[in-house]
């Protein structure tokens, strides 16, 4: 693993969070708990101005998006964007970009041609490769984050895929990954706080088949998803619990792992808190 493949100090342990529900006052609590980087989900416009209140709302804070879609924020305004967010706040920003999902986007033809190009419009625009890392699951997309980017930002991953992750990135390349997060003593009542958000992905082939390549099988992936998928998706039980479920990215070679608590439309920051607490975050 590395730790200079990205100025940007990224800490072991952030926060994905969906712009929707990610306030500049949860920012400065999310900083307060220790915190390193809070990942904005939910394909932010390209002029980052949900990245700008967070950033003007914290002092150390890290901020990096989870992810700009290629195909609705053009590269040359996410690349102005960008080096307004630099002239600001030096250090802070990463840029997490990558090609959403065919399911979700009518131009979705290409897509690995087309974040090839969008790379090159950021190169051609001064976007450092050791400040944006790729979406990635597959790995052609992992090995081109390796060679055009600081690294890889898989989600909806188990640690088993992390391993595998590491191994086909190398040692150099940022890991960063994300896990969503349900706490509670009740099995039956975690489950049904995680399985919306698994089955919303589930409808996603991308993701579907990153699934299959990990061993989950057709029942699995059906419908809402088995128990068994929303148990290795979703950390659950206990803060004791959950914490060993995102430690285990980085015992098999995650530089970063994000915390997502889930459903989004919960206040995030009690379960933040607990994590942090058992986390030992500050």
């Amino acid at each position: 693993m590395s730790e200079t493949a990205t100025p940007v100090a990224l800490g072991q342990v952030g926060v994905w969070a969906a712009q929707w529900e990610i306030t500049p006052e949860r920012a400065a609590e999310i900083e307060r708990l220790g915190y390193g980087t809070v990942w904005v989900g939910g394909s932010p416009d390209a002029d980052l101005r949900i990245v700008e209140s967070l950033l003007a709302a914290t002092s150390t804070l890290s901020l990096a998006t989870g992810i700009v879609n290629i195909w609705s924020a053009e590269a040359g305004a996410v690349a102005d964007s960008f080096h307004r967010l630099e002239a600001a706040y030096p250090g802070r920003f990463l840029l997490g970009i990558g090609a959403g999902h065919r399911e979700a986007t009518d131009e979705y033809t290409q897509p690995y041609q087309a974040l090839v190009n969008y790379l090159d419009v950021l190169d051609e625009r001064g976007v450092p490769k050791d400040r944006r890392v790729l979406a990635a699951l597959g790995p052609r997309v992992l090995k081109l984050s390796a060679d055009r980017a600081a690294g890889a930002h898989p989600y909806l991953v188990t640690p088993e895929y992390t391993a595998s992750a590491r191994q086909t990135l190398g040692d150099q390349p940022v890991l960063a990954v994300e896990h969503k997060v349900a706490l509670g003593s009740d099995h039956a009542e975690t489950l049904a706080k995680g399985r919306p958000t698994v089955e919303f992905y589930l409808g996603l082939s991308n993701y579907v088949a990153n699934l299959r390549r990990l061993g989950y099988t057709e029942q699995d992936v059906a419908g809402s998803g088995s128990d068994k998928l929303v148990d290795a998706l979703v950390a659950q039980g206990s803060p004791a619990a959950a914490a060993d479920v995102l430690r285990a990215h980085l015992d098999a070679g995650a530089d970063h792992v994000m915390a997502h608590v889930v459903p989004d439309t919960d206040d995030p920051l009690p379960t933040l808190s607990q994590l942090a607490t058992e986390l030992k975050l500050s």
